[in-house]
């Protein structure tokens, strides 16, 4: 005898006369969620203000005597990319640190950002990009501007403010880009920007007939700003290959995350869009080149956006002139002994085995002469003449040509228009 369906809740009217929705009949009805998290350690501390009369201090309280993970097995890096992986990494960190010697020497014009303790987060990200996709990188990311074919020089000169650099000397710190050959979009001090700009550049890569990858960061400060949602929101619907990732390095400046939101984890809010998000750790180049390779797979097969969270922590200030002594002592040495740089080297001598200590030091000291010989050639590089500065300032006549990157867009033809003017045709969904 076949069994009766169940009755079906029935919408009751409210006070006003208008239905109310029936509430879910059984638990298994409910939507429920689940984000992959890779991470081999769940920090458990939380940071917390304390006042005393009319001063400001945080504390941090859990347990912050843990053993420091192994590094993940990658599912998809060989023995050579992780080599090269971790050299970039070497080059940023020791780029980064010359950078801060030329600062106070006062060779520098303006401020330096430092990504000290993200730099698996910036190379091993950007080492998933294919050569003719985009890349959209923010201040902190110069690792990957390295992986995307930019020399010490390059940045260095930048910074200086020298002729040679990337803006020949019209700006400063990280803001440049390269349209042409590297494809990469400079970064925008407003905070977010970049995402609906590099939503944009996937959606201009389909109207050419390619479903492409674009990567770009921004930080647990900057998430919760509207553009972020706005183009977040735009490449959701429209199935855009935006590879976001969200480096969640603990402090917006000197807030604390813990005072900046009230979810557990920023993966959280890629429910609202309905795309999928994962959390590494952002510390471990393994993790976050699986994170990033998946997800630029993802977007190649036009499947649209994805939403990974990077945890970690800025292991120095905002900026330069920012001394971080905010933050609480016992919350430095927890992240200082899980380096990336050093878990890596250590993951390639002693676990992997494939580098001996030799050719470590051997790799270590070709890093050294690159920059060496990258630095000098910056300090001695001259500064742009006075009479250069308005040039570039406006495009004129024939100072360039805009042309489709991959191919031609498809137009069609307006039937019945009287001057049978043609227009591309937009795919959206």
């Amino acid at each position: 005898m076949a069994k009766k369906s169940p009755k079906r809740p029935v919408s009751k009217a409210s006070s006003n006369g208008r239905s109310r929705s029936p509430q879910p009949a059984t638990a298994s009805s409910e939507r429920r969620y689940s984000i992959a998290d890779f991470r081999l350690e769940k920090p458990s501390f939380t940071v917390r203000q304390v006042l005393t009369g009319d001063s400001v201090r945080y504390e941090v309280d859990g347990d912050l005597s843990s053993p420091v993970p192994p590094i993940r097995e990658s599912r998809y890096l060989d023995k050579k990319q992780c080599v090269e992986i971790y050299r970039w990494m070497l080059l940023n960190r020791k780029m980064e640190t010359a950078l801060e010697n030329l600062y106070k020497q006062g060779k520098v014009v303006g401020g330096v950002y430092f990504g000290l303790g993200q730099e698996a987060c910036s190379c091993a990200s950007a080492y998933a990009l294919k050569s003719d996709e985009w890349l959209g990188p923010m201040i902190r990311n110069q690792g990957s501007l390295l992986v995307r074919g930019f020399s010490p020089r390059d940045i260095m000169m930048q910074y200086m403010a020298k002729a040679g650099s990337p803006t020949k000397g019209r700006d400063a710190s990280s803001h440049f880009g390269d349209t042409e050959k590297y494809n990469v979009v400079a970064p925008i001090s407003t905070l977010g920007d970049l995402i609906p700009v590099l939503s944009g550049v996937a959606l201009g890569a389909r109207l050419q007939g390619r479903n492409i990858a674009v990567m770009t960061y921004i930080g647990d400060g900057g998430q919760s700003t509207g553009v972020t949602y706005e183009g977040l929101n735009l490449a959701a619907v429209q199935k855009l290959g935006l590879v976001l990732f969200v480096e969640n390095n603990l402090w917006g400046y000197s807030t604390p995350a813990d005072m900046q939101f009230c979810v557990k984890d920023l993966a959280e809010r890629a429910i609202a869009y309905g795309i999928p998000a994962v959390i590494v750790d952002g510390t471990d180049a393994s993790q976050v080149y699986d994170a990033a390779h998946e997800a630029c797979e993802r977007a190649r097969r036009g499947e649209g956006p994805t939403f990974i969270e990077a945890k970690m922590m800025r292991m120095k200030g905002h900026a330069i002139h920012d001394a971080a002594e905010y933050v609480p002592k016992p919350l430095f040495e927890y992240w200082r002994k899980r380096d990336c740089i050093a878990r890596f080297e250590n993951y390639l001598v002693q676990v992997k085995k494939w580098l001996t200590p030799e050719a470590n030091r051997d790799l270590i000291a070709d890093v050294d002469r690159q920059l060496d010989a990258d630095r000098d050639f910056a300090v001695n590089s001259p500064m742009p003449p006075p009479e250069s500065a308005a040039g570039g300032t406006w495009c004129e006549d024939g100072c360039h040509e805009i042309k489709p990157k991959y191919a031609s867009p498809k137009v069609r033809t307006r039937r019945g228009s009287v001057n049978r003017q043609t227009e591309a045709a937009i795919h959206f969904k």
